[in-house]
């Protein structure tokens, strides 16, 4: 079983630049995961697309379709958010070296990751890559 961001998330639904390698990774893996977050962070980037005009609210509610058939066909495993993990990744994140720069969904991702039992993540967000190794873990961008 493989960690995903959203990033890598929408990469399996939406036709960005990259998609294909992702998907193909997906498919030979074992199985997908992702912590609860990362549903809501795929349907605000959906959301995103439709009001960049990139995909039409049809084509939305179509993607949205083939995401919760494959939730439903037990594709993704949602990892869930607990009050003691985002206490936990907190504590990290205060611990952080000075420079180093983490968005909070990015923290809950590698804590999530790491509380899991994953070794690695995969993104292709900069920042998430680069402090990935501050939660044990190993950052794989297949696009790099």
């Amino acid at each position: 079983m493989i960690y995903f961001d959203a990033a890598y998330i929408a990469k399996c639904y939406l036709n960005e630049p990259g998609a294909e390698r992702v998907r193909a990774l997906a498919r030979e893996s074992q199985g997908l995961a992702s912590c609860e977050l990362g549903r809501v962070e795929f349907v605000c980037a959906l959301r995103r697309h439709v009001r960049e005009g990139h995909l039409e609210a049809r084509e939305m509610r179509a993607v949205l379709a083939e995401f919760r058939a494959d939730e439903d066909g037990e594709v993704w495993q949602w990892l869930p958010m607990t009050s003691a993990l985002t206490r936990k990744v907190g504590d990290d994140v205060a611990r952080l070296p000075a420079g180093a720069f983490l968005r909070a969904s990015d923290a809950l991702h590698l804590g999530a990751a790491r509380e899991h039992g994953f070794g690695e993540v995969y993104t292709n967000d900069r920042h998430m890559l680069a402090a990935a190794r501050y939660f044990g873990l190993t950052g794989v961008d297949v696009l790099a």
